[in-house]
This record gives C-alpha cells, structure tokens and sequence, in this order.
C-alpha cells in the first residue's frame, strides 16, 4: 500500500502535454502551482469532518447527501474544477463500497491522494467481480444479509461514503468523531470504531 514512483516514460509524456498547453496558452505555470498547492494540501481529514458533522448534525447530514458539492464547499473546501460529489450513505442493510474501473478517479478534493492499491487493476477489476473477498481483505467482514453495493467513481462524477455511526460513540463531539474516520472509511474498505483513533500519517 505504499507509495510508488511513475515510470520515466510517463513524466516525460507528461512534461511533453504541459510544455504543448503552455505554448497555446491553455494553462499557465501559475494555473498549475496553484493547483498543486490545493491538491497538496487536501487530506482526509476534511472527509473526515463532513462524516462527523453528519452524524451529530441532522440537517448537515441531509444537505451532505443532497448536494455534496456544496456541502464541500461549505466546508472550506474549493471545488472549482472537480466533478460533482455524490455522498453515498450506509445503513444497517447496504454497504456502499467505492471504485473507478477504468483508471483512478477519487474525491482528491477531500481526500487527498488516492492509494496505489484504489489505482491498482487488481482492486479495480475484483471491486466489481468479488467485493466480499476484497472487503475482506481489509478486514472488514459483513454479515450475509448485508447488501454490498459497488460505486463507480468517474471523470465525470466522484462518490465518497457517509459509514453508520459506530456504536458507542454516543455523546462524542465532532472532534473525537472526526479522529475515528480514516480514508479508507470514506470509500467503504474499511468501517470506523469506537475502538480505533486513526493515524493521518496512513
């Protein structure tokens, strides 16, 4: 699940589209730091506070699922220049799991970057044939009478997941909420617990 380094062959691709946009104008060195400075700085920690406002927050919760977008937006989040953000919300029958089949499309706004093991063709293509196996894998077993339903992430739309509050966590505060919800969390991997405090360093 580490990080990797991209094939010299692909930085030199994309240094060639660059210098090409550059020449017509299509996109400035500025344009580009600016994007990199926002794509730096997002973290699941931002996913993390919607989680937790919704969960403790009725009215946050249903603006979240109904325009998730906005709800970023609210958050502090800029949304200039990504797809829409669709909230999926877990309940005690389904189980929403996330995956882009055809590359690596991912909420980066809120998330951050995505894992080498989302953009990998063995979760892309086992997401869809054998979700159990592949939940299982990250430890999360559900029950059989459990639905799990398989999101695909796409260029033109982006999902994240809203997980069931876990139990015993009744009168925590947004904060103590926010320190339980990881990334895998936010795509259906994996399922909070009152037990775990995440590490933001993952």
């Amino acid at each position: 699940m580490a990080g990797y380094d991209p094939r010299p062959e692909s930085v030199a691709l994309l240094e060639k589209l660059v210098t090409a946009l550059k020449a017509r104008g299509i996109v400035t060195e500025a344009e580009i730091t600016l994007r990199q400075n926002i794509a730096e700085r997002a973290n699941p920690e931002t996913g993390a506070r919607m989680v937790a406002r919704a969960w403790v927050d009725p009215e946050w919760r249903e603006f979240l699922l109904r325009d998730g977008t906005a709800a970023a937006e609210a958050m502090g989040v800029s949304m200039h220049g990504n797809p829409p953000l669709g909230v999926l919300e877990d309940t005690p029958g389904v189980h929403h799991l996330v995956v882009c089949t055809l590359c690596s499309c991912y909420p980066r706004a809120i998330i951050g970057y995505p894992p080498h093991w989302y953009k990998s063709a063995a979760y892309r293509s086992r997401a869809v044939r054998e979700p159990r196996a592949v939940l299982a894998e990250f430890g999360t077993v559900l029950p059989a009478g459990i639905q799990v339903r398989v999101v695909d992430s796409t260029a033109d739309f982006r999902w994240m997941v809203l997980p069931l509050r876990p139990e015993g966590t009744e009168g925590w505060s947004e904060e103590q909420l926010t320190a339980i919800v990881s990334r895998d969390h936010l795509v259906g991997v994996s399922l909070p617990s009152a037990a775990q405090k995440v590490s933001r360093a993952a």
